[in-house]
């Protein structure tokens, strides 16, 4: 029996607890309540072959084209073929998925061949699955610490030891065999996100402090349709599956002329086509007309989107609703491999903290819940046995490594401490949307790497709760931004105006790590 230490409480997370705790003793750290993160406000649902006309064959194609050819195929074997048994998974633990008499009611979404996604509550589906999980734990013997902060990750001869943590008490140390980092992405790292403010990348930036590799941190996913009002309330993906159309202020559509699949090309394509749009028209948002679908269909399909707009004064049922592309899923992460193993012995990272290659450079609509659900389980099934030598660095092997990057320690700057500013979270949140957002420069790239290095996170004698996130965002915005720098081409979530073009050499990774001292 192992001591195990898993940290979030999104899907990743409890599911990784649940498993765990049949076999091994299970401390579970969340830096809110349980039911606090991203799985809770995913609304379009989960992605997996369910359906006779359905394969898995070509789930696989769907990924792999979605992730822009960049995607780890043998991840993306994993994800696809583990799916359906992971859905019925989720049935034992009490998620009631929508039907349509016998059958499971299945939508489209954006890059997806078949209707595939099941959703729960109509648009309620991550609310639905962590409601029915966070039941199931609190069923185990798993010891639960809710706002309760990880600090740092101790780690001896290479391997884990344990996990510093902070909460209204004060610091403590937690022994540990085994970590499952689950903790998500970093959302908060732009000023518009569809993320929670709990989503400031704590987890990824205590792996790389102990020493994980990072990997494909300049892949950022920003979702097409935010609702332009202050918080970005996220309007799923499926809303257009449905049936609503994309139209700029002239009433006119836009997105046909950019691809084929018009509004359900993938992300990066119509969050790009968007941006392009508002920028012809002012900054203006554009908007999306769901009028043709009538009202009784939209408060039934999604009952919490419909209630969201009208408490901001909007009927969509009458009239377009206004929409921006947002912050909304970070495709790198720590670097894993298929079991989500890193390269710390006895770390391993899930979710949307851990990189296996799955999604590759842009996600694939609702695969994110899927992925979640799928390595989490992995990982608990090899606890026991030996760590491989260089376990998260196989699939580098086998592409072959384009670059690694060394990110130097704030401390060791060459500016003087007295010369730099503490960081400012909105100042920082603003520059990286400017300037490492949906469409990138390599002068802006080197702008924003010189104005952070003038930054420095508060001094540790005397930080708050938020000075500690704002220190992990500082360092993961210099990954952010020196992978961005690094990469020469444009893939995916990643667009470079200066090089417009995709290179099929660089379908190859650029991994991140903290520089020897």
């Amino acid at each position: 029996m192992k001591k195990l230490v898993v940290i979030g409480s999104g899907v990743a997370g409890l599911i990784a607890a649940v498993e765990a705790s049949k076999t091994h003793e299970v401390i579970l750290v969340t830096k809110s309540n349980l039911a606090e993160s991203n799985t809770h406000y995913a609304q379009g649902g989960i992605a997996a072959v369910t359906a006779d006309d359905d394969s898995i064959a070509e789930h696989v194609a769907d990924t792999i084209s979605a992730g822009a050819d960049y995607c780890y195929e043998p991840a993306v074997q994993v994800l696809c073929k583990e799916g359906p048994e992971r859905i019925n998974d989720l049935i034992r633990f009490g998620v009631d998925f929508d039907k349509q008499g016998a059958k499971y009611a299945l939508g489209l979404e954006a890059a997806h061949s078949h209707a595939r996604i099941l959703h729960a509550g109509g648009d309620t589906t991550g609310a639905d699955i962590s409601r029915a999980l966070v039941e199931t734990l609190r069923a185990t013997a798993t010891k639960i610490h809710e706002y309760t902060f990880v600090v740092d990750f101790e780690v001896k001869n290479g391997a884990i030891t344990g996990v510093h943590l902070l909460d209204a008490s004060g610091k403590h140390f937690v022994e540990a065999d085994a970590v499952i980092l689950a903790s998500g992405g970093a959302g908060q790292l732009y000023r518009h996100t569809t993320n929670p403010n709990v989503t400031t990348g704590d987890g990824v930036a205590a792996a790389f402090r102990a020493g994980a590799e990072l990997a494909d941190v300049e892949f950022y996913q920003f979702h097409p349709t935010a609702l332009a009002v202050p918080g970005s309330f996220l309007i799923s993906e499926a809303v257009r599956g449905d049936g609503a159309v994309l139209i700029n202020n002239k009433g006119e559509r836009f997105m046909q002329k950019i691809h084929k699949d018009a509004e359900l090309a993938p992300r990066d394509v119509v969050a790009r086509g968007i941006q392009a749009e508002m920028i012809s028209q002012g900054g203006q948002p554009v908007l999306l007309d769901a009028t043709a679908l009538g009202a009784d269909f939209l408060n039934k399909r999604f009952p919490s989107i419909n209630k969201t707009t009208r408490a901001y004064g909007l009927d969509w049922s009458k009239n377009p609703i206004p929409v921006t592309p947002a912050a909304h899923y970070w495709m790198g992460g720590v670097a894993t491999d298929t079991w989500g193993r890193t390269s710390v012995q006895g770390l391993f990272a899930v979710g949307e903290a851990g990189c296996n290659g799955a999604h590759g450079a842009n996600r694939l609509a609702s695969n994110s819940l899927l992925e979640s659900i799928v390595f989490a389980r992995r990982a608990v099934q090899v606890l026991e046995e030996t760590w491989p030598e260089h376990a998260a660095s196989v699939r580098w092997k086998e592409t072959g490594l384009l670059t690694e990057i060394e990110l130097q320690d704030e401390a060791d700057s060459q500016i003087p401490k007295s010369a730099r500013n503490v960081v400012d979270r909105v100042e920082l949140q603003t520059l990286m949307w400017d300037k490492v957002g949906l469409a990138r420069t390599g002068d802006e790239l080197r702008e924003t790497r010189t104005e952070l290095d003038n930054w420095r996170s508060a001094d540790e004698s005397n930080r708050l709760f938020t000075d500690w996130e704002d220190a992990n965002l500082l360092l993961l915005s210099r990954a952010v931004t020196a992978s961005a720098l690094a990469r020469e081409e444009s893939r995916g979530g990643h667009y470079r105006l200066d090089y417009p073009d995709t290179n099929p050499a660089m379908a190859i990774p650029i991994t991140i790590v903290r520089k020897a001292k």
